[in-house]
């Protein structure tokens, strides 16, 4: 273990043109392309964190909220949200630009967890993250409920 980092050092953004083969019928961007952009850049966040291959563990509801239209520009936001021993709470935050308007709007959120791995496959602990703001101790806080329904489920 290294120490505590903060959620902003854990961070990963990217952005991401849409194009015509990433689009449906009707010129709006794939869910399955969207969710594949969410799950890779909430990976990063998750390696920058542990400093070790994270793999997708579980993904809570993906809401459809505003379609994202090919030519618009997407970006995606990934912030570990909280750790627990060797799995991590990410929340994914998406927005898309239309470049000759300049709108913007938020498309999508979610939130992944990921257990961090050594070479052999075995979870390895990961050092907790450091909030540093109000909305950070919020999303904390709210980690941990969200992990209590998602091992009550998975007892079910």
């Amino acid at each position: 273990m290294n120490g505590l980092r903060t959620v902003k050092t854990s961070q990963a953004n990217m952005t991401q043109l849409v194009l015509p083969d990433e689009t449906n019928m009707l010129g709006n961007l794939l869910g399955g392309q969207l969710m594949h952009w969410m799950d890779l850049v909430a990976a990063i966040a998750a390696m920058r964190h542990s400093k070790h291959v994270c793999v997708t563990a579980s993904v809570d509801e993906i809401n459809f909220i505003h379609p994202v239209k090919q030519g618009e520009v997407v970006t995606l936001l990934a912030s570990v949200n909280r750790v627990f021993s060797s799995s991590m709470e990410v929340g994914v935050k998406v927005s898309a630009e239309n470049l000759l308007t300049g709108e913007t709007h938020d498309t999508n959120s979610a939130y992944f967890t990921f257990v961090a791995i050594d070479d052999a496959g075995t979870p390895v602990r990961v050092d907790p993250i450091a909030c540093e703001d109000d909305t950070e101790v919020r999303r904390y806080k709210e980690a941990l409920r969200r992990r209590e329904l998602r091992l009550q489920r998975r007892t079910r």
